[in-house]
Formats: structure tokens, C-alpha cells, sequence
């Protein structure tokens, strides 16, 4: 099944459209290296043909541990994100974890993020649609794909229809989790945009005694299966060097394989959604 077509601040979201890619550090670590980081992923992006949704959290509340680095807050975060966001001309993302921050969040970001751990969280869905601005509602790593069409239906019935579905994986014994392709064109029939998100995807949840650990040499793998399955964009946080990185070391792409699998993603994009044969077959 087809969707509308979205804008998503200067980006375009359609089966016409190129592909959009949804990047940046997992969390704000400062201001120089969110907008250093922002100016690399804009120019690697643009190099190719690509379109960047810019992301990086405020807050990360659903860290493993207490003693885990969180972020800079919601005020002084963002202050750093709107930066980013007038100096680069680039649309922002962030995830909310609580209904009374929505507001302010959506003063500055294009895209609020339902993490996957709240993705049923009544209250929260409302919030977000009520903020106009486009809900990216991640499946819960313990939901199947068909239990998400009532996650989007709370945010639709609340008044807002710009809504993505976003696939991360699911929960496959401890520490582990599995994609299964399928859930793509299964969400794909409830009307809205599905995303796949190849790097939390590639999580170990809690593997390193109190944070999470991941594999992220299996990233490009299962980017390009995504994109041959027919999802609709792609998210892939990144960092310029994971080992450094304040949030899931594990699960980041290094920006110099960034660019490697761009132009291998955009081609497959392009093959799976412009190829009119292919645009048949799913009908």
C-alpha cells in the first residue's frame, strides 16, 4: 500500500523522492561536535544525492545503568539542535519520553521519536500528535508488526496524520535481537512510511555490565536487506569515532563507512522504488 507524500522541513518523503536517510550521534555530547557533526553528515549526504534528517537526543532516560552519560537536558539540547538546524537548513529528530515535553521539543524538532519501549504509551502518542509535528513511533522490541497499526491509530484519532513506522528488531532470547524483513511490507499496509533503523537493530541490549553492546559490522547487512525489502527510509546513527561515543558505542556507524554504504543503499532505493516492474509486484 502507498502513502502521502510528507515534507519533513525541506525533506521530501515519497516513493518519487531520494532517500532519506535519518543520521547523527545517538545523544548531544556538545555543541562543537553536534555541529560538526551535522556539517560531516550534511556534506557526505549531499555527495551523494541523498536527503539527511539530522538526529540526536537530549536525554537519553532509558540508559541501562544510573551512571550512564544521558545528554545535556531538554533547554540547553534544544539550544544545540536549533543551532544545528538554522545553520545547516536541515531537518532535526529526537526522541521524548514524557507527554509534558512534547510541546517544547516540536518548537525545534521536525520529527519526535516514541522510543520502543513506550511505543504503547497512550498518553505520550497523544502528546506528540497534538505537537503537529511528524511521530516516528519505533515497535516495541517485544510487539509484532500487526500490533502497530493501534500505535498509530492513537496518534491519528488525536489529530495528526504526518506518522512513521520504524522497525528495530525484536527481542530474540537474552541480550539479542533478531529482524525479520517481513515486518516492513507488513506495516507497509497500514498506509504510513516504514523505516528501519539498521543500527539499534544491531544491539546487544545490556550485554556490557550495565550498558548495551552491539554489532555494528552488521549494519550494512542489514541495511541493504531493508532496502530490498522495500522500506521506506533508512536511520542509521553515527559518529565519527564510536569508540569515543558517549551512547551505544556499540551500535554507531564510524562516518568513513557512512559513506561507503551510501551510495550501495541509495542505488538499492532507487532500484526497489523506482523500478516500475518492481512497483508492480507490490500492488
Amino acid at each position: 500500500m502507498s502513502f502521502t507524500e510528507q515534507k519533513i522541513g525541506r525533506v521530501t518523503l515519497s516513493r518519487e523522492a531520494p532517500l532519506v536517510l535519518i543520521s547523527g550521534p545517538c545523544v548531544i555530547e556538545s555543541e562543537m561536535h553536534a555541529l560538526d557533526s551535522a556539517g560531516q553528515l550534511k556534506e557526505i549526504c549531499e555527495n551523494v544525492g541523498v536527503q539527511l534528517i539530522y538526529k540526536s537526543s537530549y536525554d537519553k532516560s532509558n540508559r541501562s545503568s544510573l551512571y550512564a552519560y544521558r545528554g545535556p537536558g531538554i533547554d540547553q539540547g534544544l539550544a544545540i539542535l536549533e543551532k544545528i538546524k538554522k545553520t545547516f537548513a536541515i531537518p532535526i529528530f529526537s526522541d521524548i519520553h514524557h507527554p509534558e515535553e512534547a510541546k517544547e521539543a516540536a518548537t525545534v524538532c521536525d520529527v519526535l521519536q516514541i522510543p520502543a519501549f513506550l511505543c504503547r504509551q497512550t498518553d505520550l502518542l497523544v502528546a506528540a500528535s497534538q505537537t503537529g509535528a511528524t511521530v516516528n513511533i519505533k515497535k516495541g522490541q517485544f510487539m509484532s508488526p500487526q500490533e502497530m497499526q493501534y500505535a498509530a491509530e492513537k496518534v491519528l484519532i488525536a489529530g495528526n496524520k504526518k506518522i512513521l513506522l520504524t522497525e528495530r528488531g525484536t527481542t530474540f532470547g537474552y541480550n539479542n535481537l533478531v529482524s525479520d524483513m517481513r515486518a516492513i511490507p507488513m506495516m507497509q499496509k497500514f498506509g504510513w512510511p516504514v523505516c528501519f533503523d539498521a543500527s539499534h537493530s544491531t544491539q546487544l541490549p545490556g550485554w556490557e555490565k550495565g550498558r548495551s553492546g552491539g554489532q555494528k559490522e552488521f549494519i550494512p547487512t542489514l541495511a541493504k536487506a531493508a532496502l530490498a525489502a522495500g522500506a521506506d527510509l533508512l536511520y542509521i546513527e553515527s559518529h565519527e569515532s564510536p569508540e569515543t561515543a558517549k551512547s551505544d558505542q556499540g551500535s554507531v556507524m564510524p562516518f568513513e563507512e557512512l559513506r561507503k554504504i551510501l551510495p550501495v543503499a541509495k542505488s538499492l532505493y532507487d532500484l526497489v522504488h523506482l523500478s516500475p516492474c518492481l512497483e508492480e509486484s507490490r500492488l
